[in-house]
């Protein structure tokens, strides 16, 4: 068994080395514990931090993609390097990773595929009311999303198994913590939380540069994932609510008509009309985006199924470089070797 580490990193060679020296090397229930880091762009040197302070494997992307892209990257090569779980991290060391023998202990006991970090947000003195208040609120609305009990939806301390890991495909630029959810519940990958502890605020975020802008993009975020895989609720709610304007509209018509003065009163006749065309059309786009939805999972099952046969044909992971080398040699990678056609499972694979 494998277990994989993996940090996405943006110019933290300040803060990096901080993280790693908690990180543990072994893991009772894994025979091998490897670090990977994801240099998201970076412009100092956090790659070279890394490979100083022992991390088996690098994944540089070439500029700035934001993190929901390199929490992808990162779990795309740590499962062609042959991770049986994966945990994520951050690298400014606000999770303790004291806590990852209790983060993966679910998935070794077999009752759970992916498994977050429950950070307790109301417990933690450095949030404000307002990003506790916003915090509660995200996690409600992930939890209405995906049918799911995740009490803290944005922790990104987090595990998950080689079949959730294979299944999952963040779609956003911004965020993985809230869409991965969503996902998993509705691809019915059993999810479970645990309680973890926090270090001590090193730096502020850099996601959120200001309390408005965190209530601004977080807000725009939950709104944008939920109406996502649940746009037959959000459009058909939004219509019901115009359809029912209407019908108040057009009784202060009716009222006015019945008592002789309706000519006075057109106005609320065509704004009751306009308002139901508009509802019509919004109960239309959610119809619509029911269907896109639809195909979306369907899509999400072929990227499963490609990464299977890419894992089978030994592919590489994108952007790959050795970290830390032992005894002069680079750490393997993990992956399978290329297909033989004289074995019956890369008979079968080949051809699919």
């Amino acid at each position: 068994m494998k277990l994989i580490i993996q940090i996405p990193c943006l110019d933290e060679e300040e803060w990096l080395p901080v993280a790693l020296a908690d990180l543990p090397h072994e893991v009772e229930g894994f025979d091998v514990v490897e670090w990977l880091v994801i240099d998201d762009g970076s412009t100092d040197a956090t790659v070279e931090v890394a490979k100083a302070h022992g991390v088996h494997h690098i994944v540089r992307l070439t500029n700035n993609k934001g993190l929901a892209s390199g929490f992808q990257a990162g779990l795309d090569a740590a499962l062609k390097l042959g991770a049986d779980v994966v945990v994520n991290t951050d690298a400014d060391n606000q999770y303790d990773a004291r806590d990852i023998p209790a983060l993966v202990a679910p998935i070794l006991a077999g009752h759970a595929d992916m498994v977050v970090g429950d950070r307790q947000v109301s417990t933690i003195e450095h949030f404000s009311p307002l990003k506790k208040a916003l915090q509660r609120l995200g996690s409600w609305v992930v939890r209405r999303a995906s049918d799911t009990d995740i009490p803290d939806t944005t922790s990104g301390f987090r595990a998950y198994n080689r079949e959730a890991a294979l299944s999952l495909q963040v779609v956003s630029k911004f965020t993985y913590t809230l869409e991965t959810i969503i996902q998993a519940g509705k691809l019915t990958i059993a999810i479970d939380h645990v309680p973890i502890r926090t270090n001590e605020k090193l730096r502020e975020s850099r996601l959120f540069p200001s309390t408005s802008s965190y209530v601004r993009r977080n807000g725009v975020s939950i709104f944008r994932i939920y109406a996502m895989y649940e746009p037959l609720r959000v459009f058909m709610t939004a219509a019901g609510l115009l359809g029912l304007v209407a019908l108040v509209v057009w009784a202060r018509f009716l009222v006015a008509f019945v008592q002789g003065n309706g000519a006075g009163h057109i106005q609320s006749l065509i704004l009751g009309a306009v308002l139901i065309n508009a509802a019509v059309v919004l109960a239309a786009l959610g119809v619509m985006g029911d269907l896109l939805s639809g195909q979306r999972i369907m899509l999400q099952r072929v990227f499963e199924r490609v990464r299977r046969i890419e894992l089978e044909l030994g592919v590489e992971p994108s952007h790959y470089e050795p970290g830390a080398t032992t005894s002069g040699h680079p750490p393997t990678t993990g992956a399978r070797a290329a297909p033989h056609p004289g074995r019956t499972e890369d008979r079968e694979a080949l051809k699919l």
